[in-house]
């Protein structure tokens, strides 16, 4: 598989803990270097990963949690050019699970907004949600 550029960012608020939220990222995408912005209300942890390896726990969640289908779904709605786009819900990725979520007002924290680039977009979906029927 071709290179591919994982960029993941999520706002903390002031009633949050940045180490849970950070936990929460790397529940779902393993350990990621984080650099953090203050916010006027908060502060914003991004994170980037330049390796495959990134993204294969992603993968295999999706596979363990049989959701496939729905992520090549919502994988494929947020593709353009060469970069995929999607958010996660915070509070269910604490908890070491994917739930897709809209990038507002679904969850009163804010989700995971993920951004992953690559050469190969399609191939990539492919690899991460592989059809099952």
């Amino acid at each position: 598989m071709n290179e591919v550029e994982l960029h993941v960012e999520v706002e903390v608020s002031l009633t949050e803990d940045v180490d849970k939220v950070r936990q929460a990222v790397e529940n779902i995408f393993g350990s990621l270097k984080f650099e953090e912005k203050p916010l006027r209300r908060g502060s914003l942890l991004i994170a980037r990963a330049k390796d495959m390896e990134s993204l294969s726990k992603f993968g295999n969640l999706l596979r363990r949690e049989r959701i496939r289908d729905a992520a090549r779904g919502v994988l494929f709605q947020g593709l353009k050019g060469n970069t995929v786009t999607f958010c996660l819900n915070k509070q269910v990725a604490y908890a070491g699970h994917v739930s897709f979520s809209e990038p507002v007002a679904e969850s009163p924290l804010g989700p995971i907004r993920v951004k992953i680039k690559s050469e190969n977009p399609k191939k990539l979906i492919d690899w991460l949600a592989p059809r099952t029927m």
